[in-house]
């Protein structure tokens, strides 16, 4: 696994972190980001990624004990997980949502309504629906947004996603999709036939509404 200081500068957790928010950071990537540094011989994505394995299996019982089984884990840097879960747990984590429709997508995506540039957001679902992950995946320029397939895939893959639901906001105000974004959109739907990730929705989002793509009967 690549060093941190080997990676390029937007690509590295803290400042992806500051650039596009924390939802656009995988787990590995959070957790470097707790933890701040390996130690000689050992780098931080590479503890990351132990960990974020670890969780995974065992999220339920995570303890301090079980991440200092982690070479390069001591009670300091698992005390801080720890305590970020706890706070997590108290503030933050709500039960699963499950998505029925536009409705209740839009406390998720909300945030980009007014944003000055656009964000293009990836939601991705189990096979009930539930949400597992809200993840920004580009942002762009005033109005702008170049998205490719691999960018809005790659973390649903990951996640193991039934299907997802895509969200852009228009600075504009405009809530019609422009040609661009029927053209992204019919490349999306294509590229996540061909992985078998269904896209349930693409919402625009704006201060003064939504548009639905399903609503409107452009998802097939």
């Amino acid at each position: 696994m690549k060093r941190v200081k080997d990676l390029p500068e937007f690509s590295r957790p803290r400042e992806k972190l500051k650039q596009k928010g924390a939802q656009s950071l995988s787990d590995v990537e959070l957790i470097a980001v707790i933890l701040g540094r390996g130690q000689e011989g050992l780098e931080v994505m590479t503890i990351a990624s132990k960990i974020a394995r670890l969780i995974s299996k065992d999220k339920e019982n995570i303890s301090i004990d079980k991440l200092t089984t982690v070479e390069g884990i001591g009670l300091a840097k698992a005390s801080q997980i720890i305590a970020g879960f706890e706070l997590a747990r108290r503030h933050i984590l709500k039960d699963s949502i499950r998505i029925t429709g536009p409705e209740s997508v839009l406390p998720l995506i909300s945030s980009i309504a007014d944003k000055q540039q656009e964000h293009f957001v990836c939601i991705s679902l189990n096979g009930a629906n539930e949400v597992i992950e809200n993840r920004t995946v580009t942002v762009g320029l005033l109005n702008k947004s170049q998205v490719h397939p691999r960018e809005v895939f790659a973390d649903a893959i990951t996640d193991r996603a039934a299907g997802v639901i895509l969200a852009h906001n228009h600075p504009s105000g405009e809530l019609k999709p422009s040609d661009s974004d029927l053209k992204i959109h019919e490349q999306l739907v294509e590229a996540g036939k061909i992985l078998g990730i269904k896209v349930l929705d693409h919402i625009i989002i704006s201060k003064k509404g939504y548009y639905s793509f399903q609503e409107k009967g452009l998802i097939h």
